[in-house]
C-alpha cells in the first residue's frame, strides 16, 4: 500500500510497499515483484510454470484476485484495527458486515471457480497464485474473522499450502498479520492522528 516514508520513495516512484531494489533496478507491486524474482532466480517450475496453459491459469487467478479477494480481505484489518487506532473510535458494525458479505461472495467464487476439487489453484502443485491468495486470506484471521471456519474445502487448501511451504516458514511469514491486534496498544503521535483521521473516516 501507499507509504510516505523517505525510504519507500527512494525505492519506488509510486511510494508504495512492498518495493524491490535490485542493483539500480527498482520495482513496486507485490505480484510484479514475485514474477520478477521467479524469473530471475529460475525457481522450481511449479511456482510459475513454463507450460503456457498452466502459466495462463496463474495469470488468470492473479488478474481476478486483485478485484475480488484483495478488494475485500484487507479491509477487515482496516475496519477492526487500523482505522480505530488512528481515529480513536470504532467503526459501526455495519461496515464490517458489508465487507464480510463481499468477501463471502469472493470466497464462494474462489472455491467454485478456482479450487474446485483440486489440491491447489492450478492443479496438484502449489504456485504463486496460492501464495498471493493465502497472504490476503490470513488478514481477516489476524483480526478475529476466521473465514476458514465452516468452509472445509478452503480449510483443507490452507493446510496444504502450510505443508507445501513448511509450517514454520508459513507462520513466520504471517507473524505480523496474526499479531496485528497488538497494534491497538501502541501510542500514535497526536498530530499524525489528527492528520489521518479525517481521511480514514471517509
Amino acid at each position: 500500500g501507499p507509504s510516505n516514508s523517505e525510504g519507500a520513495g527512494k525505492v519506488s516512484l509510486l511510494k508504495k510497499v512492498p518495493a524491490l531494489k535490485d542493483g539500480d533496478f527498482t520495482l513496486a507491486e507485490c505480484t510484479a515483484i514475485l514474477l520478477y524474482l521467479s524469473r530471475k532466480y529460475n525457481t522450481p517450475d511449479h511456482w510459475y510454470p513454463s507450460d503456457i496453459k498452466k502459466r495462463a491459469q496463474v495469470d488468470e487467478y492473479l488478474s481476478w484476485h486483485h478485484a475480488n479477494i484483495r478488494a475485500n480481505a484487507p479491509k477487515t484489518m482496516w475496519i477492526k484495527v487500523l482505522i480505530p487506532l488512528f481515529t480513536g473510535q470504532p467503526l459501526p458494525s455495519e461496515k464490517l458486515q458489508e465487507v464480510m458479505e463481499g468477501l463471502s461472495t469472493s470466497l464462494k467464487q474462489f472455491e467454485e471457480r478456482f479450487l474446485q476439487d483440486k489440491a491447489f489453484i492450478i492443479g496438484s502443485e502449489i504456485s504463486l497464485a496460492d501464495l498471493v491468495a493465502i497472504v490476503e486470506l490470513m488478514q481477516p484471521v489476524g483480526v478475529g474473522c476466521d473465514i476458514f471456519e465452516d468452509r472445509p474445502r478452503l480449510m483443507e487448501w490452507r493446510r496444504r499450502v502450510e505443508d507445501a511451504v513448511g509450517k514454520e516458514l508459513f507462520f513466520q511469514a504471517h507473524e505480523m498479520i496474526l499479531n496485528i491486534k497488538e497494534l491497538s496498544n501502541i501510542q500514535i503521535d497526536p498530530q499524525l492522528k489528527e492528520h489521518l483521521a479525517p481521511v480514514l473516516m471517509k
